[in-house]
């Protein structure tokens, strides 16, 4: 597990010849916070709305798909986000995303072990 701040350029180094990455971050695409998303980035282009909120210039939603067209796309790369509610510097994470943060973890098992059981 490596854990990244959200950086463009530094997601991409960090998932440079991976055959499997799971991507989590935070949404803000108007839905009720604390829904999960899942995309399978490697089959198609991440919807630019989820990733409209940013504090990054080159964020992930650009990392991903930089990386396509660089041909640096994992094989398999499925990208989760959460649905936030509160983005203020330093705020605590709402009760709806810790308990969409704590739901999440069994279906990122899930993923990891339907790749190894292959």
């Amino acid at each position: 597990m490596i854990e990244q701040r959200g950086e463009g350029a530094d997601l991409m180094d960090a998932w440079q010849g991976a055959e499997m990455v799971l991507l989590i971050d935070a949404a803000s695409s108007g839905a009720k916070p604390g829904t999960i998303h899942r995309f399978a980035a490697h089959q198609a282009p991440l919807p630019a709305e989820l990733f409209s909120f940013s504090s990054h210039a080159f964020g992930v939603a650009e990392a991903v798909e930089m990386a396509r067209l660089l041909g640096e796309l994992p094989p398999q790369m499925l990208v989760y986000t959460i649905e936030g509610e509160i983005f203020d510097p330093g705020a605590s994470l709402s009760p709806a995303v810790v308990q969409a943060v704590e739901d999440i973890i069994p279906r990122l098992l899930r993923e990891i072990e339907s790749q190894f059981s292959r």
